[in-house]
């Protein structure tokens, strides 16, 4: 089923990428054919892709935010988890997942996932239900980092099982008396961190399936960070220690 990306970041990148066949590109009338939008017309050169120069309300039809730009594609591929590690093992790098469990919001998604691709994430996992998956607001939302990242949907509980069989520490992020602050938790080893929903943080099973929790320190008056914040954080702090490990 064919579906629209908008925005010229995401259009940009899903090009760039080659991951999707490509149909269609319009751009709304009267924009200037210059910066990112000339980047984007010369990648659609190079797939020879018909250009249509369509009125500005036609794609406020598609989607809020498209920047005047929209590109016709096949589905998100999705990868899967056996892929995910052999990927950490063709660059012969310590694995390095994130886990998000039962995330709703699409631009907290979003979000995350950009933040994913630019530390370097081997792969991102997702549950096989409730949960945001990657639809064109969320490629929009990550800048089209999505079209980079390898994302699969599992069964998160077989997959946490699986992970910890294969060597790799699943740490999760929780706001919880049991959780350790990041001073006293490695993060620079085979990893998968994991990221609960907006409101309720993990679920019970999860949870419990963690080898350790973390927890961000909070000194100002907010009680808490959001999902996207808080795991955007802890990423690069795992960065961070992945590089100082490898000087």
């Amino acid at each position: 089923m064919k579906e629209w990306v908008y925005g010229r970041n995401a259009v940009y990148e899903t090009l760039r990428a080659r991951r999707r066949q490509a149909f269609r590109l319009r751009l709304a009338q009267g924009v200037e054919q210059k910066g990112r939008l000339a980047d984007i017309l010369k990648l659609g050169a190079e797939r020879h892709l018909a250009v249509e120069r369509v009125p500005r309300a036609s794609l406020d039809q598609l989607a809020d935010g498209h920047q005047g730009v929209a590109l016709e594609v096949s589905p998100y591929i999705y990868s899967d988890l056996a892929g995910i590690v052999r990927a950490a093992v063709r660059l012969e790098e310590a694995p390095f997942l994130l886990i998000l469990d039962a995330l709703q919001d699409p631009q907290n998604l979003g979000s995350l996932l950009r933040t994913a691709e630019a530390v370097g994430v081997h792969g991102v996992l997702l549950p096989l239900r409730q949960t945001a998956t990657v639809t064109p607001a969320v490629v929009n939302a990550s800048a089209g980092a999505s079209e980079h990242l390898r994302v699969a949907q599992v069964n998160l509980a077989q997959a946490i099982d699986a992970l910890k069989g294969a060597g790799i520490w699943v740490i999760g992020l929780d706001a919880g008396p049991a959780a350790q602050p990041p001073e006293k938790v490695r993060l620079d080893g085979p990893l998968a961190l994991v990221v609960g929903s907006e409101g309720s943080g993990m679920r019970d099973l999860v949870r419990k399936s963690c080898d350790l929790l973390l927890r961000l320190p909070m000194r100002g008056q907010v009680a808490s960070l959001n999902a996207a914040a808080a795991g955007s954080i802890v990423l690069y702090l795992a960065l961070q220690q992945r590089t100082q490990t490898e000087k």
